[in-house]
């Protein structure tokens, strides 16, 4: 495992439990010399996490879009900074450089990164480990309403079963480590086959049923 991409807030939060975790995660990656990706920010959680791995000697890399590099305070402190144009490259470049993905608390905007991710691996675009660090039960009102989706058939057990849940930061990189070692043991194969393996149809043509549009 060389790299870690990491979600979280680029608020702080109520609780000092958050950032806490935070700088505990920061450290520990760097200790373990383990590199940490993320959002790039200065700020909140974000900043707690970058700082805290640096003090210690971690490596942080940060990719931000353009547009929020004066809005979310870019960090500059970092050993590479990748501005990008848009949400979707940063979001993209962040699972090309990253072995795993991590949730910390967080809003609206580490939800869309996490549940992004989670999406890529049911169909097949990557296979990496997906894991919350599920600090004083934020995750739980989220896993109980997944649980639900999942009884209403929308969602498989599996998959659910697949996304790693830590209690504090001395589990979590034990358990994305077995993970990585046997991926096959703790995720289900990805949902659409055909992004993972060579189509059937010859390059450059399209099914016959498909109109492709200027």
């Amino acid at each position: 495992m060389t790299r870690i991409a990491v979600y979280c807030g680029a608020n702080a939060g109520h609780a000092p439990a958050f950032a806490d975790a935070a700088r505990a995660l920061g450290a520990t990656l760097a200790r373990e010399a383990i590199g940490i990706v993320y959002g790039g920010a200065s700020r909140g959680l974000m900043g707690a996490l970058a700082d805290a791995a640096l003090a210690d000697g971690g490596e942080v890399i940060g990719v931000l879009p353009k547009a929020l590099s004066h809005r979310e305070i870019a960090h500059h402190g970092l050993a590479a900074l990748h501005l990008v144009d848009t949400m979707h490259e940063r979001k993209a470049k962040i699972t090309e450089l990253a072995d795993a993905f991590v949730a910390l608390p967080g809003g609206i905007g580490t939800m869309d990164e996490l549940f992004e991710a989670w999406t890529w691996a049911q169909i097949g675009i990557h296979s990496k480990p997906i894991a919350l660090l599920d600090v004083n039960g934020f995750y739980q009102p989220l896993l109980a309403f997944l649980r639900s989706v999942v009884d209403a058939g929308f969602l498989k057990e599996e998959r659910l079963d697949a996304l790693l849940v830590a209690p504090d930061v001395g589990s979590l990189v034990p358990m994305l480590q077995d993970a990585l070692e046997a991926p096959g043991a703790h995720a289900p194969p990805p949902r659409y086959a055909a992004l993972t393996e060579p189509s059937e149809t010859p390059a450059g043509e399209a099914p016959a049923s498909t109109r492709i549009l200027p």
